[in-house]
């Protein structure tokens, strides 16, 4: 296997969060395996790194349920068409997903847009599913525009995904770091999860919060306008984080060019 499974069981529980290689800027999915089934979150950028996803699901012996997609960010939706299930989302990020159109995967195979949009609209609130409580919450601001953070109370897990990233370069793009500081706060505030998933890195502890707000106050202080000097800057600063290249597409957004990998 070339991606990394960390598995959290907490009963009649268990997450599996698949987290990608450095390659694929160690994008996660969440494999939430309830007595019955499969709940999968997000859907990876490679498509051979999906595939791994799903052969890995398919070994758990339980069909996948739903894959529910939290953002409109690439690296969390290309790879949907592979788990073969319905998929869920935000109305906004259904939307933001179709607008896109179609793309390309990292090795060029085509990634149509209408085998990827989501097609069941996601609602904020508590759902039930296969006797397990799922709750949804819309979040505007932040890493992206619109995105869905997944609670489940009873076992203390929360899927952040794209508001957390563990160990790993941040991705800016949205230029939205008072937005992404609020955001934490909000998510901070509630004690009661242990087990932080995060969108781009290992599940976490709440220790994880900390170290995001100090990655976000370094950003805010080294940012100018030259990216690649915020990329050196950044570096140096964070030398152990991984993912580098997410500050490269970072920076195409905030200063519209490419800085050297």
């Amino acid at each position: 296997m070339n991606g990394t499974v960390t598995v959290i069981d907490r009963g009649t529980v268990r997450v599996h969060s698949y987290m990608a290689p450095d390659d694929s800027l160690n994008v996660t999915t969440q494999l939430i395996e309830t007595p019955g089934r499969i709940v999968a979150v997000d859907a990876q950028y490679a498509l051979g790194y999906a595939d791994e996803v799903v052969a890995y699901a398919r070994g758990l012996g339980k069909p996948i349920d739903r894959l529910i997609v939290t953002h409109a960010h690439p690296d969390h939706f290309h790879g949907a068409a592979r788990f073969g299930a319905p998929v869920h989302a935000l109305p906004a990020v259904r939307d933001q997903i179709a607008a896109q159109g179609d793309a390309q995967d990292p090795t060029g195979t085509l990634v149509p847009v209408t085998d990827v949009t989501p097609t069941v609209g996601i609602s904020p609130g508590t759902e039930v599913i296969d006797g397990v409580r799922f709750v949804f919450e819309a979040v505007t601001g932040g890493e992206a525009a619109d995105e869905l953070v997944v609670r489940l109370p009873e076992q203390g897990i929360l899927v952040a995904q794209d508001l957390v990233y563990h160990a790993t370069h941040l991705f800016l793009g949205n230029n939205d770091i008072d937005g992404w500081q609020r955001a934490l706060d909000t998510l901070a505030a509630d004690t009661s999860y242990d087990t932080i998933l995060a969108g781009h890195g290992l599940p976490a502890s709440p220790a994880v919060y900390a170290e995001l707000r100090g990655y976000l106050a370094a950003a805010r202080e080294l940012l100018g306008d030259d990216g690649e000097a915020y990329r050196k800057a950044i570096l140096e600063r964070y030398p152990a984080y991984g993912g580098p290249f997410l500050i490269d597409i970072g920076n195409q957004y905030l200063f519209g060019a490419t800085t050297d990998a």
